[in-house]
Protein backbone atom coordinates (compact mmCIF):
# COMPACT_ATOMS: atom_id res chain seq x y z
CA UNK A 1 0.00 0.00 0.00
CA UNK A 2 1.51 3.50 -1.12
CA UNK A 3 1.58 6.54 0.85
CA UNK A 4 -1.37 8.31 -1.01
CA UNK A 5 -3.44 5.16 -0.78
CA UNK A 6 -3.11 5.25 3.12
CA UNK A 7 -4.02 9.01 3.45
CA UNK A 8 -7.08 8.15 1.71
CA UNK A 9 -7.79 5.50 3.73
CA UNK A 10 -7.33 7.28 6.73
CA UNK A 11 -9.31 10.12 5.77
CA UNK A 12 -12.05 7.40 4.45
CA UNK A 13 -11.87 5.96 7.74
CA UNK A 14 -12.56 9.13 9.55
CA UNK A 15 -15.74 9.96 7.43
CA UNK A 16 -17.19 6.52 7.84
CA UNK A 17 -16.58 6.55 11.62
CA UNK A 18 -18.27 10.26 11.57
CA UNK A 19 -21.19 8.78 10.03
CA UNK A 20 -21.31 5.61 12.45
CA UNK A 21 -21.85 8.23 14.88
CA UNK A 22 -24.21 10.10 13.27
CA UNK A 23 -26.05 7.18 12.37
CA UNK A 24 -26.09 6.54 16.67
CA UNK A 25 -28.28 9.95 16.59
CA UNK A 26 -30.86 10.14 13.70
CA UNK A 27 -33.46 8.49 15.11
CA UNK A 28 -33.77 11.92 17.27
CA UNK A 29 -33.86 14.06 14.45
CA UNK A 30 -34.38 12.78 11.30
CA UNK A 31 -37.88 11.77 11.17
CA UNK A 32 -38.62 15.18 11.78
CA UNK A 33 -36.11 16.43 9.06
CA UNK A 34 -37.73 13.99 6.35
CA UNK A 35 -40.67 15.09 7.18
CA UNK A 36 -39.85 18.94 6.52
CA UNK A 37 -36.95 19.14 4.08
CA UNK A 38 -36.43 15.56 2.57
CA UNK A 39 -39.17 16.52 -0.61
CA UNK A 40 -37.92 20.37 -1.24
CA UNK A 41 -34.32 18.94 -1.25
CA UNK A 42 -35.13 15.69 -3.62
CA UNK A 43 -36.35 18.30 -5.91
CA UNK A 44 -33.74 20.87 -6.39
CA UNK A 45 -31.22 18.28 -6.56
CA UNK A 46 -33.66 16.63 -9.12
CA UNK A 47 -33.55 20.15 -10.98
CA UNK A 48 -29.65 20.34 -10.67
CA UNK A 49 -29.48 16.27 -12.60
CA UNK A 50 -31.94 17.08 -14.94
CA UNK A 51 -29.69 20.40 -16.04
CA UNK A 52 -27.11 18.29 -17.22
CA UNK A 53 -28.92 15.88 -18.94
CA UNK A 54 -29.67 16.33 -22.65
CA UNK A 55 -32.64 15.07 -24.21
CA UNK A 56 -32.21 11.78 -26.19
CA UNK A 57 -35.37 12.21 -28.17
CA UNK A 58 -36.43 8.65 -27.55
CA UNK A 59 -39.89 7.38 -27.57
CA UNK A 60 -41.69 5.34 -24.54
CA UNK A 61 -40.50 2.72 -23.16
CA UNK A 62 -37.55 2.83 -25.75
CA UNK A 63 -34.04 1.68 -24.65
CA UNK A 64 -30.71 3.52 -26.16
CA UNK A 65 -27.63 0.98 -25.84
CA UNK A 66 -24.22 2.88 -25.35
CA UNK A 67 -20.89 0.76 -26.95
CA UNK A 68 -19.06 0.72 -23.91
CA UNK A 69 -21.68 -1.23 -22.17
CA UNK A 70 -20.34 -5.04 -22.13
CA UNK A 71 -16.95 -3.40 -21.34
CA UNK A 72 -18.30 -1.33 -18.13
CA UNK A 73 -20.19 -4.75 -17.13
CA UNK A 74 -16.99 -7.08 -17.52
CA UNK A 75 -15.76 -4.71 -14.88
CA UNK A 76 -17.97 -4.60 -12.72
CA UNK A 77 -18.48 -8.47 -12.72
CA UNK A 78 -14.87 -8.82 -11.87
CA UNK A 79 -14.22 -6.26 -9.62
CA UNK A 80 -17.38 -7.73 -7.37
CA UNK A 81 -15.89 -11.45 -7.46
CA UNK A 82 -12.60 -9.88 -6.22
CA UNK A 83 -14.81 -7.94 -3.55
CA UNK A 84 -16.36 -11.48 -2.62
CA UNK A 85 -13.13 -13.08 -2.12
CA UNK A 86 -11.47 -10.53 0.24
CA UNK A 87 -14.38 -10.46 2.19
CA UNK A 88 -15.42 -14.24 2.59
CA UNK A 89 -13.94 -17.66 2.19
CA UNK A 90 -14.84 -20.94 0.13
CA UNK A 91 -18.59 -22.53 2.18
CA UNK A 92 -19.24 -19.42 3.46
CA UNK A 93 -19.64 -16.75 0.46
CA UNK A 94 -22.55 -14.11 0.83
CA UNK A 95 -23.97 -12.57 -2.27
CA UNK A 96 -21.63 -9.66 -3.82
CA UNK A 97 -24.62 -6.89 -3.08
CA UNK A 98 -27.86 -6.83 -0.93
CA UNK A 99 -25.40 -8.89 1.37
CA UNK A 100 -27.07 -9.34 4.42
CA UNK A 101 -29.75 -11.42 4.85
CA UNK A 102 -32.07 -9.91 7.73
CA UNK A 103 -34.82 -12.49 6.91
CA UNK A 104 -36.68 -14.18 4.27
CA UNK A 105 -40.26 -14.89 5.18
CA UNK A 106 -43.61 -16.43 3.50
CA UNK A 107 -46.01 -14.36 1.92
CA UNK A 108 -48.53 -14.40 -0.61
CA UNK A 109 -49.15 -11.37 -3.04
CA UNK A 110 -53.16 -11.19 -4.19
CA UNK A 111 -53.72 -9.16 -7.50
CA UNK A 112 -56.01 -6.20 -6.72
CA UNK A 113 -59.25 -5.71 -8.60
CA UNK A 114 -59.76 -2.21 -9.55
CA UNK A 115 -56.69 -1.52 -11.84
CA UNK A 116 -57.39 0.83 -14.59
CA UNK A 117 -57.11 -0.90 -17.89
CA UNK A 118 -53.82 0.01 -19.20
CA UNK A 119 -52.22 -1.50 -16.06
CA UNK A 120 -53.48 -4.83 -16.88
CA UNK A 121 -50.41 -6.23 -17.79
CA UNK A 122 -48.70 -9.35 -17.38
CA UNK A 123 -49.35 -10.68 -13.99
CA UNK A 124 -51.52 -7.41 -12.87
CA UNK A 125 -54.13 -8.52 -16.18
CA UNK A 126 -56.41 -10.00 -13.40
CA UNK A 127 -57.28 -10.85 -9.78
CA UNK A 128 -54.87 -13.10 -8.59
CA UNK A 129 -52.96 -14.54 -5.51
CA UNK A 130 -49.12 -16.06 -5.36
CA UNK A 131 -47.23 -17.87 -3.07
CA UNK A 132 -44.18 -15.60 -2.43
CA UNK A 133 -41.04 -15.37 -0.54
CA UNK A 134 -39.44 -11.57 0.51
CA UNK A 135 -36.50 -11.61 1.54
CA UNK A 136 -34.83 -8.57 3.24
CA UNK A 137 -31.42 -7.75 3.13
CA UNK A 138 -28.53 -5.16 3.78
CA UNK A 139 -26.33 -3.62 1.36
CA UNK A 140 -22.79 -5.26 1.76
CA UNK A 141 -20.15 -6.08 0.57
CA UNK A 142 -19.55 -7.46 4.10
CA UNK A 143 -21.53 -8.45 6.95
CA UNK A 144 -21.75 -5.29 9.10
CA UNK A 145 -23.21 -4.94 12.40
CA UNK A 146 -26.65 -2.97 11.38
CA UNK A 147 -26.18 0.11 12.99
CA UNK A 148 -23.04 0.23 10.81
CA UNK A 149 -23.92 0.07 7.94
CA UNK A 150 -24.31 2.80 5.14
CA UNK A 151 -28.37 2.79 6.06
CA UNK A 152 -29.43 0.79 3.12
CA UNK A 153 -31.89 -2.42 2.82
CA UNK A 154 -33.11 -4.13 0.32
CA UNK A 155 -36.42 -5.79 -0.31
CA UNK A 156 -36.66 -9.15 -2.85
CA UNK A 157 -39.75 -10.56 -3.50
CA UNK A 158 -40.51 -13.88 -5.17
CA UNK A 159 -43.66 -14.97 -7.00
CA UNK A 160 -44.14 -18.61 -7.35
CA UNK A 161 -46.37 -20.15 -9.65
CA UNK A 162 -45.96 -17.70 -12.48
CA UNK A 163 -46.81 -19.62 -15.54
CA UNK A 164 -45.89 -18.60 -19.11
CA UNK A 165 -42.58 -18.12 -21.08
CA UNK A 166 -39.31 -16.92 -18.88
CA UNK A 167 -36.61 -14.77 -20.20
CA UNK A 168 -33.94 -16.83 -17.77
CA UNK A 169 -34.47 -20.69 -18.30
CA UNK A 170 -33.03 -21.86 -15.27
CA UNK A 171 -36.79 -21.12 -13.19
CA UNK A 172 -39.60 -21.53 -14.71
CA UNK A 173 -42.49 -20.58 -12.97
CA UNK A 174 -40.88 -17.43 -10.86
CA UNK A 175 -41.41 -13.86 -11.28
CA UNK A 176 -38.74 -11.69 -9.16
CA UNK A 177 -39.49 -8.14 -7.70
CA UNK A 178 -36.05 -6.32 -6.74
CA UNK A 179 -35.96 -3.41 -4.52
CA UNK A 180 -33.56 -0.85 -2.48
CA UNK A 181 -34.96 1.85 0.31
CA UNK A 182 -33.70 4.76 -2.10
CA UNK A 183 -36.16 6.67 -4.13
CA UNK A 184 -33.13 6.57 -6.54
CA UNK A 185 -30.08 3.90 -7.69
CA UNK A 186 -26.86 4.88 -6.55
CA UNK A 187 -25.59 5.29 -10.09
CA UNK A 188 -26.85 6.51 -13.06
CA UNK A 189 -25.75 3.48 -15.57
CA UNK A 190 -23.29 0.83 -15.99
CA UNK A 191 -20.17 2.92 -16.59
CA UNK A 192 -20.43 4.48 -13.15
CA UNK A 193 -21.31 1.69 -11.84
CA UNK A 194 -17.65 0.32 -12.97
CA UNK A 195 -16.35 3.34 -11.27
CA UNK A 196 -18.16 2.41 -7.49
CA UNK A 197 -17.34 -0.73 -8.08
CA UNK A 198 -13.54 0.09 -8.12
CA UNK A 199 -13.51 2.23 -4.79
CA UNK A 200 -15.49 -0.43 -3.44
CA UNK A 201 -12.49 -2.96 -3.62
CA UNK A 202 -10.27 -0.67 -2.65
CA UNK A 203 -12.77 -0.18 0.94
CA UNK A 204 -13.34 3.64 0.03
CA UNK A 205 -16.31 3.76 -1.65
CA UNK A 206 -16.91 7.26 -0.35
CA UNK A 207 -14.42 8.39 -2.72
CA UNK A 208 -16.52 7.74 -5.93
CA UNK A 209 -18.92 10.11 -4.88
CA UNK A 210 -16.46 13.07 -3.95
CA UNK A 211 -13.01 12.36 -6.12
CA UNK A 212 -12.70 15.54 -7.68
CA UNK A 213 -11.28 14.77 -10.19
CA UNK A 214 -14.71 12.78 -11.00
CA UNK A 215 -17.00 13.64 -8.45
CA UNK A 216 -20.90 12.64 -8.06
CA UNK A 217 -22.11 15.05 -5.57
CA UNK A 218 -25.50 14.96 -6.70
CA UNK A 219 -25.76 11.58 -6.69
CA UNK A 220 -24.41 11.57 -3.01
CA UNK A 221 -26.55 14.01 -2.05
CA UNK A 222 -30.00 12.67 -3.35
CA UNK A 223 -29.10 9.01 -1.89
CA UNK A 224 -28.70 10.69 1.27
CA UNK A 225 -31.87 11.79 1.41
CA UNK A 226 -33.13 8.15 1.40
CA UNK A 227 -29.60 6.10 2.98
CA UNK A 228 -30.42 6.56 7.12
CA UNK A 229 -30.93 4.80 10.16
CA UNK A 230 -32.91 1.63 9.61
CA UNK A 231 -35.51 0.40 12.12
CA UNK A 232 -37.29 -2.37 10.99
CA UNK A 233 -36.98 -3.83 7.23
CA UNK A 234 -40.83 -4.65 7.79
CA UNK A 235 -41.49 -0.69 8.23
CA UNK A 236 -39.53 0.66 4.87
CA UNK A 237 -40.45 1.82 2.11
CA UNK A 238 -38.57 0.23 -1.10
CA UNK A 239 -38.58 1.24 -5.21
CA UNK A 240 -37.51 -0.39 -8.04
CA UNK A 241 -35.05 2.46 -8.88
CA UNK A 242 -34.83 0.90 -12.44
CA UNK A 243 -38.23 0.84 -15.04
CA UNK A 244 -39.46 -2.52 -16.50
CA UNK A 245 -42.24 -3.26 -19.28
CA UNK A 246 -45.99 -2.86 -18.08
CA UNK A 247 -46.87 -5.18 -21.75
CA UNK A 248 -45.52 -4.21 -24.70
CA UNK A 249 -45.02 -0.52 -25.30
CA UNK A 250 -45.36 0.62 -21.81
CA UNK A 251 -42.43 1.11 -18.82
CA UNK A 252 -43.31 1.56 -15.07
CA UNK A 253 -41.49 1.86 -11.88
CA UNK A 254 -42.80 -0.10 -8.92
CA UNK A 255 -42.74 0.05 -4.95
CA UNK A 256 -43.33 -1.70 -1.85
CA UNK A 257 -44.85 0.46 0.74
CA UNK A 258 -45.87 -0.49 4.59
CA UNK A 259 -48.99 -0.57 5.63
CA UNK A 260 -48.10 -1.82 9.22
CA UNK A 261 -47.27 -0.34 12.31
CA UNK A 262 -43.89 -2.24 13.20
CA UNK A 263 -41.35 -2.72 16.19
CA UNK A 264 -38.83 0.21 15.44
CA UNK A 265 -37.03 0.78 19.21
CA UNK A 266 -33.00 0.02 18.27
CA UNK A 267 -32.08 -1.06 22.35
CA UNK A 268 -28.48 1.00 23.20
CA UNK A 269 -29.04 3.89 21.17
CA UNK A 270 -27.33 6.30 20.75
CA UNK A 271 -24.12 5.08 22.83
CA UNK A 272 -25.01 1.79 24.22
CA UNK A 273 -24.31 -1.69 23.09
CA UNK A 274 -26.77 -1.89 19.89
CA UNK A 275 -27.30 -5.88 19.08
CA UNK A 276 -25.38 -6.74 16.16
CA UNK A 277 -28.43 -7.85 14.11
CA UNK A 278 -31.46 -5.18 15.62
CA UNK A 279 -33.31 -5.21 13.09
CA UNK A 280 -33.49 -9.07 11.99
CA UNK A 281 -34.15 -9.08 16.09
CA UNK A 282 -37.31 -6.44 15.38
CA UNK A 283 -38.69 -8.21 12.42
CA UNK A 284 -38.29 -11.40 14.65
CA UNK A 285 -40.53 -8.90 17.54
CA UNK A 286 -43.33 -7.94 15.12
CA UNK A 287 -43.79 -10.98 13.13
CA UNK A 288 -44.69 -12.85 16.21
CA UNK A 289 -47.25 -10.70 17.39
CA UNK A 290 -48.93 -9.85 14.21
CA UNK A 291 -49.20 -10.17 10.31
CA UNK A 292 -47.49 -7.29 8.13
CA UNK A 293 -48.84 -6.29 4.33
CA UNK A 294 -47.60 -3.95 2.33
CA UNK A 295 -48.93 -1.83 -0.94
CA UNK A 296 -47.40 -3.04 -4.65
CA UNK A 297 -47.37 0.41 -6.18
CA UNK A 298 -46.40 1.00 -9.77
CA UNK A 299 -46.02 4.20 -11.99
CA UNK A 300 -46.34 4.12 -15.23
CA UNK A 301 -43.90 6.59 -17.62
CA UNK A 302 -45.63 9.51 -19.15
CA UNK A 303 -42.25 11.48 -20.36
CA UNK A 304 -39.24 9.64 -22.12
CA UNK A 305 -37.20 12.62 -21.03
CA UNK A 306 -38.23 13.41 -17.00
CA UNK A 307 -39.11 9.75 -16.60
CA UNK A 308 -35.93 8.26 -18.43
CA UNK A 309 -34.99 4.80 -19.29
CA UNK A 310 -31.20 4.40 -19.37
CA UNK A 311 -30.57 6.71 -16.02
CA UNK A 312 -31.72 5.00 -13.12
CA UNK A 313 -29.96 8.27 -10.78
CA UNK A 314 -33.23 10.46 -11.94
CA UNK A 315 -36.31 10.55 -9.64
CA UNK A 316 -39.65 10.10 -12.11
CA UNK A 317 -41.68 13.41 -10.72
CA UNK A 318 -45.20 11.49 -9.25
CA UNK A 319 -46.91 14.88 -10.22
CA UNK A 320 -46.82 13.42 -13.82
CA UNK A 321 -47.21 10.24 -12.88
CA UNK A 322 -48.55 9.05 -9.28
CA UNK A 323 -48.00 5.80 -8.26
CA UNK A 324 -50.94 3.26 -8.08
CA UNK A 325 -52.10 0.28 -5.81
CA UNK A 326 -52.00 -2.93 -8.06
CA UNK A 327 -51.28 -5.73 -5.58
CA UNK A 328 -51.00 -6.29 -1.99
CA UNK A 329 -48.00 -8.24 -0.15
CA UNK A 330 -49.31 -9.88 2.90
CA UNK A 331 -47.01 -11.78 5.66
CA UNK A 332 -48.30 -13.58 8.10
CA UNK A 333 -47.13 -14.42 11.78
CA UNK A 334 -43.91 -16.47 11.53
CA UNK A 335 -41.25 -17.67 12.79
CA UNK A 336 -38.29 -17.83 10.07
CA UNK A 337 -34.97 -17.41 11.88
CA UNK A 338 -34.41 -21.24 11.86
CA UNK A 339 -30.60 -22.06 10.25
CA UNK A 340 -32.42 -24.09 7.55
CA UNK A 341 -33.91 -21.15 6.23
CA UNK A 342 -31.08 -18.89 6.28
CA UNK A 343 -29.42 -22.02 4.78
CA UNK A 344 -32.61 -21.90 2.18
CA UNK A 345 -32.09 -17.96 2.05
CA UNK A 346 -28.27 -18.68 0.44
CA UNK A 347 -29.38 -21.50 -2.24
CA UNK A 348 -32.19 -19.24 -3.32
CA UNK A 349 -31.24 -16.81 -6.41
CA UNK A 350 -33.07 -13.73 -7.04
CA UNK A 351 -33.21 -12.07 -10.11
CA UNK A 352 -34.91 -9.48 -11.69
CA UNK A 353 -34.65 -11.36 -15.43
CA UNK A 354 -36.81 -14.50 -14.06
CA UNK A 355 -39.72 -12.64 -15.75
CA UNK A 356 -42.68 -12.83 -18.00
CA UNK A 357 -41.76 -11.56 -21.17
CA UNK A 358 -44.66 -8.48 -20.71
CA UNK A 359 -41.93 -7.44 -17.35
CA UNK A 360 -39.00 -7.35 -19.12
CA UNK A 361 -36.39 -5.12 -17.42
CA UNK A 362 -35.49 -2.14 -18.97
CA UNK A 363 -32.13 0.54 -19.54
CA UNK A 364 -28.58 -0.09 -18.92
CA UNK A 365 -28.63 -1.19 -15.16
CA UNK A 366 -30.95 -3.99 -15.77
CA UNK A 367 -29.00 -5.30 -19.10
CA UNK A 368 -26.34 -5.22 -16.75
CA UNK A 369 -28.48 -7.00 -14.43
CA UNK A 370 -28.77 -10.05 -16.58
CA UNK A 371 -25.21 -11.88 -17.08
CA UNK A 372 -23.91 -10.09 -13.83
CA UNK A 373 -26.51 -11.62 -11.34
CA UNK A 374 -26.21 -15.01 -13.21
CA UNK A 375 -22.92 -15.13 -13.13
CA UNK A 376 -21.60 -14.07 -9.12
CA UNK A 377 -24.70 -16.03 -7.96
CA UNK A 378 -22.82 -18.83 -9.83
CA UNK A 379 -19.72 -18.04 -8.54
CA UNK A 380 -21.08 -17.43 -5.35
CA UNK A 381 -22.84 -21.20 -5.37
CA UNK A 382 -19.82 -22.82 -6.80
CA UNK A 383 -17.41 -21.19 -3.89
CA UNK A 384 -20.34 -22.85 -1.56
CA UNK A 385 -20.79 -26.05 -2.99
CA UNK A 386 -24.42 -25.86 -3.04
CA UNK A 387 -27.16 -26.19 -6.10
CA UNK A 388 -29.51 -23.67 -7.29
CA UNK A 389 -33.48 -25.13 -6.23
CA UNK A 390 -36.38 -22.99 -7.80
CA UNK A 391 -38.44 -23.02 -4.86
CA UNK A 392 -42.41 -24.13 -4.93
CA UNK A 393 -43.75 -22.26 -1.69
CA UNK A 394 -43.81 -25.48 -0.32
CA UNK A 395 -40.81 -26.13 1.96
CA UNK A 396 -40.30 -27.17 5.36
CA UNK A 397 -37.94 -25.68 7.38
CA UNK A 398 -36.73 -27.67 10.36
Amino acid sequence: MNIKHRILKFFHNIMLELLHIERRLEPWFRPQFNWLLREPLAKIIQFFINLQRKDEGLALAEEKIDPDEEESLDQIIDLMADQMRGHFKPGGYERGGNTKTHGIVRATVTIRDDLPEHCRKGIFAEPKSYKAYVRFSGPGPDVPADIRDVGFTSMAVKLMGVPGEKLMDEEKFTQDFITICTSTFVTPNTRENAKLQYWSLLDMPMYYFINPKDSHFLDFFMQSLWNQTQYNPLGQRHFSCVPYLLGEGQAMMYSFVPKTKVETKIPGAPFGKIPFNYLRENMIKTLNKKDVEFDLMIQVQTDPHLMPIENAAVRWPEKLSPFIPAATVHIPRQKFDSEAQFDFARRLKMNPWHCIPEHRPLGNQSRARFRMYYELSKFRQEMNQTNHVEPTGDEIFE
